[in-house]
């Protein structure tokens, strides 16, 4: 059924086997062969790699160390894009890297590296890692301590891919390969180094490694690679939460999003095995706003311009809080108390499977909070410029517009009204889409309401201005801006009230 969905959302099948680049014969039949390459010839040159980096491998070798750059800094630089970082693996253990350096410090239990700084830039050191045989696993086979060191040619065989198995020395500009890397980074396959069956029950993780790079890269998936994934996606539950939150946030964050969604519905990481895939795949009527909001991301990232994680999980999550806020609605509760309920109950219910961050969890509630500020305007428009998360919540208005959950008028009113100096603005005040009522009958229905509050037996003033006014589907708000409704002020902190309200004067 979630299958069957996906092909309706996405459309397409797996990425098959079908116009496939042949691939090259794997390096490890008979064992890694060290092959060395000449990194100017193959197009890597240090000035492509981080100064920092070069640094720290310069230190290590005139420490009389092995020291080289590794991994995806020289995999992205072979390939011609910018590496999002650099890491450099050398046969020196954490401690003697430490000493090595005026700023460096080592992290971890479970796989001990070092964190070498220089300025705001942080250098991943770690040491070759052996082979074992006895490792620490639980009962499904992932390994739980590794901090046994060996040489390079195991710390090869150890690492996920044979792209990722590059050893550059940038003072010696020469590539090393163990494992045929450059041969499938030139045929764009991507291979697991030894069984991928074993891999993946070591580490379930590098099942999402395999779609991330597999997106990311556009690479081809090595059959071998690719087939035990389906049958061994459950082992993914038995990840801890915290580590699949970081995998997860870095494929959204890939700047190949949308892919990387359509790759694992592809390779059958789908209902119950991932939580944040199961809450974007079974939001009712959600297909539209996901594809609008995972474009937009993709977007923003491959401009250089960032993206905040709170805003991200505010539109994977909004769906669910958005059934539940209408639903809430129809059953007769005010809007604000409706949507704090639903907000609060998405939250709960997905706190322990998904592990967001409160820093994160935060953002969400105040870009959830000021919606509907924004789906009213008005008066209290001016006052909703002045919210801390004012321009995440028009942003991700904006999104609802684009994916036609709000009307288009309501976006370009939002828009000019930002854009607009005062005598705009105050003509925007005057003429709000959907409000086809004059000026000056509005001011009439405040007089009136404002009457009726000093008039405690006035009832037909107030009977007057209902069903009318701003917010009068919540029937308690007639003809009351945003702003102005005491329910904005009960719930402190939740993205309600304007400064005035959160901070009295003195």
């Amino acid at each position: 059924m979630v299958i069957a969905f996906f092909k309706r959302l996405f459309g397409g099948g797996p990425a098959g086997a079908a116009g496939a680049p042949a691939a090259a014969a794997p390096a490890t039949s008979s064992g890694p062969r060290l092959r060395t390459y000449k990194g100017s010839e193959l197009g890597i040159h240090r000035e492509q790699i981080s100064q920092a980096a070069i640094r720290t491998c310069e230190i290590l070798q005139r420490a009389g160390f092995k020291a080289y750059v590794v991994g995806g800094g020289v995999r992205d630089s072979l390939l011609g894009l910018t590496p999002k970082d650099f890491d450099v693996a050398t046969d020196a253990t954490p401690e003697q890297v430490q000493a090595s350096f005026r700023r460096a410090r080592i992290i971890g239990r479970r796989f001990k590296i070092v964190h070498v700084m220089f300025g705001r830039e942080t250098i991943e050191t770690s040491t070759f890692r052996a082979l074992q045989n006895d490792a620490e696993t639980d009962e499904h086979g992932r390994v739980l301590r590794d901090n046994v060191f060996g040489t390079q040619q195991e710390d090869a065989l150890r690492r996920d891919f044979t792209v990722n198995a590059l050893y550059y020395d940038p003072i010696a500009d020469q590539v090393q390969d163990w494992l045929g890397g450059v041969a499938d980074l030139k045929a764009r396959t991507l291979r697991m180094i030894g069984d991928p069956a074993t891999r993946y029950r070591e580490d379930p993780v590098r099942m999402l490694r395999t779609v991330r790079f597999a997106a990311k890269l556009d690479f081809h998936v090595d059959p071998a690679t690719l087939a035990p994934i389906a049958e061994l996606a459950e082992l993914l539950e038995n990840v801890p939460s915290a580590r699949l939150f970081d995998e997860m946030l870095k494929l959204l964050e890939s700047g190949h999003a949308l892919a990387c969604v359509r790759r694992l519905r592809a390779e059958g990481l789908h209902h119950g095995v991932l939580p944040l895939l199961d809450v974007i795949v079974e939001q009712p009527d959600g297909e539209r706003f996901i594809e609008v909001a995972l474009a937009n991301t993709d977007a923003r990232v491959r401009a250089g311009k960032s993206v905040s994680p709170g805003f991200l999980f505010a539109t994977l999550l909004w769906q669910l809080v958005s059934v539940r806020w209408r639903a809430r609605q129809a059953a007769g509760e005010h809007s604000i108390p409706a949507l704090m309920e639903a907000m609060d109950s998405v939250l709960d219910e997905q706190a322990s499977k998904l592990a967001i961050q409160r820093r994160y969890i935060a953002d969400m509630r105040d870009i959830w909070g000021l919606q509907p500020r924004l789906e009213k305007g008005g008066r209290g428009a001016a006052r909703a410029l002045e919210h801390l998360r004012f321009r995440a919540g028009y942003d991700f208005l904006l999104l609802r517009v684009e994916a036609g959950e709000l009307p288009e008028e309501l976006g370009r009113w939002w828009t000019d009204f930002v854009d607009g100096d005062s005598a705009t603005r105050e003509q925007l005040l005057d003429a709000r889409p959907g409000d086809a009522r004059p000026a000056a009958a509005t001011k009439r229905r405040r007089r009136r309401r404002s009457g009726a509050r000093k008039g405690a037996g006035e009832g037909d003033a107030a009977g007057d201005a209902g069903g009318e006014g701003v917010g009068g589907e919540d029937g308690g708000t007639v003809g009351r801006e945003p702003d102005d409704d005491p329910r904005w002020r009960e719930i402190p902190g939740q993205g309600g009230g304007s400064p005035r309200d959160r901070d009295p004067p003195a």
